[in-house]
């Protein structure tokens, strides 16, 4: 080997030996990189997890008491009603009823037996399915025609319902269901199966209203789900008597329940009123009601102490409240024809006066 190739040779090695060591020192740090980067990935994922997991939920193996006291200071508040907006809870009564508004009525002489804030006009949820029920009826349509069920009764209620499109009851069926369990879609049938349609069906309602001298009402909808129908305690009176003139409204309103083949089951419907199972009750008719607008609702015509009255429950807060607000009442007609008979006065309060 000649003097000039060594000194190539030795050049080679050390430029080679540079180019790994370069090499080297890059794969290194890339790999370092690397390492950070997939920490920091991990990090990234856990606190996205973190961030998006649901509240109330906690991972496997966790406690899960801070979870249930989360989850009760996050409970969101009930909307307030239209009554107690305006102040109607706050008006005292001697009874302490739990509604904003009462009115007790003999259906025979149309004496008022007991009021409270009978000049308020307040939404009136499925009491309005009392309408319902005596427009179909009084238009003489055959309670034993099969009806379908369309799209058009997918009413947002906030409830389920086994009426589904496709099915088929008949109108008989369906006034039954929308009075003793009201049922939002039955109720919605029979507006749309009205000769006109679901039009011509609200036009009858709020003629009908005028011909009862239903002044102070407006009707929207066959369901009640509507805030925009509207009543007074007065006026739901009338509703009351006009409808109990008709057997059939009478009777499928005070029923306990009813069976209906749905597909291969048997779905079984009961009374919203649970006072019509209680033998200590004469109920002759009954409607509930409810939105939050509306508060809870109570209308009844029933039998005590011998007398026929009608009893009007608008914006009760509590869900049995307007069930207690009737026994109340009832216990204190009891009392006050207890006192009449043994020859006492009544009380400046528990004077009446004609409707």
């Amino acid at each position: 080997m000649t003097e000039e190739q060594g000194v190539n040779l030795r050049a080679a090695i050390i430029l080679c030996t540079g180019l790994w060591l370069v090499s080297s020192t890059a794969l290194a740090q890339t790999s370092t990189s690397k390492s950070g980067d997939s920490k920091q990935a991990a990090r990234t994922i856990a606190d996205a997890k973190s961030a998006s997991r649901v509240r109330g939920t906690v991972p496997a193996g966790g406690s899960t008491q801070a979870s249930r006291k989360k989850r009760a200071v996050e409970r969101r508040p009930l909307h307030p009603s239209e009554g107690q907006l305006a102040g109607l809870q706050r008006v005292d009564d001697p009874l302490d009823l739990k509604s904003s508004v009462a009115l007790v009525v003999d259906q025979d002489s149309e004496e008022v037996l007991f009021e409270k804030n009978t000049h308020a006009i307040l939404p009136i949820a499925s009491i309005t399915k009392l309408m319902t029920a005596l427009v179909t009826v009084e238009a003489d349509l055959p309670l034993d025609e099969e009806l379908t069920v369309s799209r058009d009764e997918m009413v947002k209620a906030g409830m389920r319902s086994n009426l589904r499109p496709g099915l088929k009851i008949t109108r008989g069926t369906a006034l039954h269901l929308a009075l003793m369990s009201s049922e939002n879609r039955a109720a919605q049938l029979l507006g749309r199966t009205y000769p006109g349609g679901l039009p011509a069906f609200v036009e009858a309602m709020n003629a009908k209203a005028l011909l009862l001298g239903m002044d102070e009402s407006h009707f929207a909808d066959p369901t009640g789900l509507s805030s925009e129908n509207r009543s007074s305690a007065n006026d739901l009176v009338r509703l009351v008597k006009a409808a109990y003139d008709h057997e059939v409204i009478r009777d499928f309103s005070v029923s306990g329940e009813l069976a209906l083949p749905i597909g291969k089951r048997m779905v079984r419907y009961a009374n919203t009123n649970r006072l019509t199972t209680n033998p200590d009750w004469d109920i002759g008719l009954q409607k509930t009601g409810y939105i939050s607008a509306a508060g809870r609702c109570l209308v009844m015509q029933a039998v005590i102490e011998g007398k026929r009255v009608v009893m009007v429950l608008l914006d009760s807060v509590g869900k049995y409240s307007r069930l207690g607000d009737a026994q109340r009442i009832r216990e204190w007609l009891e009392a006050r024809r207890l006192r009449s008979s043994a020859g006492k006065p009544v009380a400046s309060t528990e004077a009446a006066r004609p409707i």
